[in-house]
């Protein structure tokens, strides 16, 4: 079943929209569709937050510099150190 939706956009959103969308050979309204399809389409569930919390360290920044942490790693493993 499809549904009808009806916006009204300034001509300040509408332009470069239809600017787009001629660049990528599109309808203004196909590029919208494509766009809040890609929107709603649920986050897909990380097997990872499974283990949130299921283990304690003393580090308590992970979640914001894992990045670092894995290079680090990434790097003594290189180098052929070992953690002991």
């Amino acid at each position: 079943m499809a549904h009808t939706l009806t916006l009204t956009l300034p001509d300040t959103i509408y332009e470069p929209l239809q600017q787009k969308a001629q660049q990528a050979g599109r309808t203004p309204e196909e590029m919208v569709l494509e766009w809040l399809t890609k929107e709603v389409q649920p986050e897909p569930e990380d097997p990872l937050l499974a283990l949130v919390g299921s283990i304690s360290c003393d580090v308590t920044d992970v979640a914001e510099r894992h990045d670092y942490y894995i290079g680090q790693a990434l790097m003594k493993e290189m180098r052929g150190e070992s953690d002991s």
